[in-house]
């Protein structure tokens, strides 16, 4: 796998062809999905080609919606066309019984041959010589739109892959901006938490040397964001190591941003001034670009 690493999840990709009359072509449909969803169509006469091609798209597809379908036509319009007698004679029947019943005119040849069951076609893939030799080239241009299919699921990844890192920078510069804020200095948090227990000790409360220091803490505890900082952080690192992996993941990038969202919550319910909410603001708004992103990538 090229680029950076990641696989979008949606792509099309059509290939087609002609053998021994048979006109063919197949058409390839990838969309999002949690897990992997796998409809192949094809039409009667070729059920023997769905196993195949089931085998030879998993290789290439391991999650998300994948829509395969296989449409046939005969290349030789009228090609050993036959009468089917028996047909003829009882729809002749029915006109001359309509027509004995009023002033009707006779039919045109080709309006009675239009009929349904009139004339016989063999249909594709009745002939066992015709299918064998059709399944060979049905399969070579199955795959051939499987590696198109993979291509432009590769390049649409590489799309994905700098929009999601171009996130992941937006992510990093939010939480250093909230944690060189004035308001998050240690003096800042002290001054803080005095006014908070003056405000405390005026409510006429007795408290006990021991009862304050347990208030002191609960409420330094309150406002510390340094360990959601941290993590946010380690969770930057972790993704910018999936994007650089190969294989499928998806699933991972997605849990982080799981992830991401928590902390963000938390960030947000600690904060203390405005500053600090209006940045924690921006910072959930990123992580929801970024998710959404990554409900892209296989």
């Amino acid at each position: 796998m090229g680029g950076m690493g990641l696989t979008s999840m949606t792509g099309f990709a059509a290939s087609g062809g002609e053998v021994d009359g048979i006109d063919w072509r197949w058409d390839l449909r990838t969309l999002n999905g949690r897990g992997l969803d796998m409809r192949v169509r094809v039409p009667p006469g070729f059920e023997h080609v769905e196993p195949a091609a089931r085998e030879r798209i998993a290789r290439v597809v391991t999650r998300g919606n994948c829509q395969a379908s296989l449409q046939i036509r005969r290349s030789t319009a009228g090609a050993d066309l036959t009468i089917n007698e028996a047909t003829l004679a009882r729809v002749m029947e029915l006109v001359a019984a309509i027509r004995a019943r009023g002033d009707i005119a006779a039919p045109r040849a080709d309006g009675v041959l239009a009929l349904k069951g009139v004339l016989d076609a063999p249909e594709p893939g009745q002939s066992g010589e015709l299918r064998d030799a059709a399944t060979g080239a049905m399969i070579a241009g199955l795959e051939q739109a499987l590696a198109d299919l993979g291509e432009a699921r590769r390049r649409e990844g590489d799309e994905l892959a700098r929009s999601v890192l171009a996130q992941l920078g937006e992510i990093t510069a939010l939480v250093d901006a909230i944690a060189a804020l004035p308001t998050r200095t240690r003096e800042a948090q002290l001054e803080r938490l005095r006014g908070q227990l003056e405000r405390l000790l005026e409510t006429g409360i007795e408290l006990s040397s021991e009862r304050l220091q347990q208030e002191a803490a609960l409420l330094a505890t309150k406002v510390d964001i340094r360990e959601e900082i941290d993590r946010v952080n380690a969770h930057v690192e972790a993704a910018r190591g999936l994007i650089g992996a190969d294989g499928a993941v998806g699933r991972r990038l997605d849990f982080l941003a799981q992830e991401f969202n928590r902390e963000a919550n938390t960030i947000c319910a600690k904060s203390s001034d405005i500053e600090t909410t209006r940045l924690g603001l921006e910072l959930k708004a990123v992580i929801d670009q970024f998710r959404e992103q990554v409900q892209n990538v296989e």
